[in-house]
């Protein structure tokens, strides 16, 4: 009977926690740039100090969905998105890096490009500093050229390059803050074949009525889990009686 219990239980619990992966992705749909995260259950032996004779059904989140999102042409000069395959570099607050697939970037009252977060954003040496200018231009291979304040509308200036980086997926992980990251904790090699759009930015990978879908399924098992539970009460007070009766 136990068993059956501890089974209904640990079902239930896992269950409501797999709800709230589905729950996050959902929330996330309209997010630019956000991953999918993927989830899934298995059954577990319970070890102790005798041999396994309980399982328990255990939801972890295995890894990201990487697939891109669609690209929402928004027209602004300091929004880009990364095209294929491929990343974009900020600077955590801890001034590690962390990679993103597309940003709505602004500058900073300091000069400092910074993307939505209000990260900074990554170049050849470190942060990128923008000097005044009257046009900002953002090429495919993430260089930015400015045209100075009082230059002629031909002349314009390359400051730096976005670092733009393809690390191997198997390397990368999604972080707390809704970031990637590499899971060595070494920054990535800058990739010349990474190309960006200007003026677009990319869309969450949710589908939401896919999200949907598994939420209310995992709502149903966990119905389900409940049932099984209360059964388990109802088997063990009739074993109690027919006890009670001897």
């Amino acid at each position: 009977m136990d068993k059956l219990l501890y089974v209904a239980m640990s079902g239930a619990s896992e269950n409501a926690i797999a709800q709230k992966a589905h729950a996050n992705n959902l929330a996330n749909v309209s997010t630019n740039g956000f991953q999918r995260d993927l989830e899934q259950a298995r059954s577990m032996p319970v070890f102790g100090e005798v041999n396994p004779s309980r399982a328990y059904a255990m939801s972890e989140r295995p890894g990201t969905d990487f697939s891109q999102g669609s690209m929402i042409d928004t027209g602004r000069e300091l929004d880009v998105a990364v095209k294929g395959n491929g990343w974009m570099a900020v600077q955590t607050p801890d001034g590690g890096e962390a990679y993103t697939r597309t940003s709505s970037m602004n500058i900073d009252a300091l000069g400092v490009l910074r993307d939505g977060n209000g990260l900074p954003v990554m170049g050849n040496s470190g942060p990128i500093a923008v000097p005044p200018q009257q046009q900002i231009e953002i090429g495919a291979d993430g260089t930015i050229s400015v045209r100075s304040l009082g230059e002629s509308p031909q002349v314009m200036a390359e400051i730096d390059r976005i670092k733009l980086v393809k690390p191997n997926l198997a390397n990368m992980e999604k972080g707390p803050d809704g970031l990637m990251h590499t899971k060595d904790g070494k920054p990535a090699q800058a990739d010349a074949d990474v190309q960006v759009e200007s003026g677009f930015l990319q869309s969450s990978n949710v589908n939401a009525v896919e999200e949907m879908t598994s939420v209310l399924a995992l709502s149903r098992q966990f119905e389900l889990h409940i049932k099984m539970m209360k059964t388990a009460e109802q088997d063990d007070e009739s074993m109690a009686r027919v006890l009670q009766m001897g």
